[in-house]
């Protein structure tokens, strides 16, 4: 159990038929090869009305994965182009933009608003 990665569909039907079985938490996420605190949290987070299943549960996994804003990454040619924005701006206000921009964390909307075009 070393660097965090999320739960798998095959994982997910695998604690399924552990529950089945009358395991409890701390022996399936033993089992699966997690940590009891990760299971714990998926049993809960992605429980329905009827209950945690794994179709559903990979399928809420999924759409809120979806919906990440955070996702989007920056490529080396963006972030030249945001270092080289930041060391030409010498004045106090750009400088406070540039930073209030960097926080947006999207490529194309920092480029946009910098100026620069994407």
């Amino acid at each position: 159990m070393g660097k965090y990665t999320q739960l798998t569909r095959e994982q997910r039907y695998q604690i399924s038929g552990l529950k089945k079985t009358g395991m409890n938490q701390r022996q399936i996420a033993e089992e699966v090869g997690v940590n009891k605190s990760t299971l714990s949290r998926e049993l809960k987070r992605n429980e329905g009305q009827r209950g945690w299943r794994p179709k559903q549960a990979q399928e809420t996994a999924e759409a809120r994965r979806r919906g990440r804003t955070n996702a989007e990454r920056f490529s080396p040619e963006s972030w030249r182009g945001v270092e080289e924005l930041i060391r030409t701006a010498r004045s106090f206000p750009i400088m406070k933009a540039l930073r209030r921009r960097l926080k947006q964390r999207s490529t194309s909307r920092i480029l946009t608003a910098l100026g620069s075009g994407g």
